[in-house]
């Protein structure tokens, strides 16, 4: 197999001159380029594009930490990623982690290893305090709210998202409401920011009427049993996958009294209201902030869309 040497050999310039045509550089003599081209044709000679990117001191690749790689929240912020980052002739690579820190932080050691640009966190399974610190081996953006610490973060309103469509419910005079969420409140801020504020705004909300680990549509099925045994007149879903399973488990439940996230296709076409977060423009804007290298705090706007 040829290598520089032999381009160099064959058409007599140096190493560095085919060095130069290989990695596209500025100020080359063309009939140099051109010749050189040519017999890097003939010898069938391919560049190694490893060792381009590290001449340069990127691979152009991001990784993408996520804990799942089959749920429509993070198909969302990812597809708006992948977007713009075709758009910056990146590969992605996903880095799923089923919120497993030991294998989050593993990644983060490629990470210092310069196997990625940078990262994309969509959310984590490590403390932000472990995580800040690896600030120092390249770009990291958060998709969440990080306060108070410079870092470069994407995030959605939460609290007032969460807020608006728990007062949907509200001025409905519903009193008794059921949530639906995903992992341990203890590590979600999340799962923290939706029960504070059950609290907060409905008197008689009691934890006990939280369905945990809710995160498929096959277990909205489950927890609309649950919330028929424990009486439960409307419900606030994690997302619209889980409400459609909802509804779909009880069709004699009224549309009005359960409301999802993320203003996927299931809410539209079996009419239940939801709240759109606007996740591909999340992905699109996190992708830009690497690029840029910026460490500013995004707030993306969400729309809650009442459907009866």
């Amino acid at each position: 197999m040829a290598n520089i040497r032999d381009i160099a050999k064959q058409t007599g310039y140096s190493v560095s001159t085919i060095s130069r045509v290989i990695n596209d550089y500025p100020y080359v003599d063309e009939k140099k380029r051109k010749h050189v081209l040519a017999v890097m044709k003939e010898l069938n000679y391919v560049p190694n594009s490893t060792a381009r990117h590290l001449s340069y001191g990127k691979n152009r690749n991001i990784g993408v930490i996520l804990p799942f790689t089959n749920h429509s929240y993070f198909d969302q912020v990812l597809s708006g990623i992948m977007q713009e980052a075709f758009l910056s002739n990146y590969k992605v690579t996903l880095l799923p982690t089923n919120y497993d820190a030991a294998v989050e932080l593993a990644y983060l050691s490629q990470f210092v290893a310069k196997e990625f640009d940078g990262l994309i966190i969509t959310s984590r399974a490590n403390t932000i305090e472990t995580l800040l610190p690896y600030q120092k081996y390249g770009p990291i953006v958060f998709c969440e709210e990080i306060k108070d610490v410079e870092a470069s973060c994407v995030y959605i309103n939460r609290k007032e998202s969460v807020r608006e469509g728990l007062m949907y419910l509200k001025n409905q005079g519903f009193t008794r409401i059921g949530v639906t969420l995903g992992r341990s409140r203890k590590l979600s801020q999340n799962s923290k920011i939706t029960v504070q504020l059950c609290h907060e705004l409905f008197p008689e909300f009691d934890e006990e009427d939280v369905f945990w680990d809710c995160i498929h549509y096959e277990d909205g099925f489950q927890a609309e049993e649950f919330f028929t045994k424990r009486g439960i007149e409307a419900i606030f879903c994690n997302g619209d996958d889980v409400a459609a399973g909802i509804l779909k488990a009880n069709p004699s439940r009224a549309y009005s009294s359960i409301v999802g996230r993320d203003n996927l296709l299931a809410s539209e076409l079996m009419q239940f209201s939801t709240i759109d977060h606007h996740l591909q423009l999340c992905g699109k804007t996190a992708f830009q902030q690497f690029i840029e290298n910026k460490k500013e705090k995004i707030s993306i706007p969400y729309t809650f869309i009442i459907r009866e």
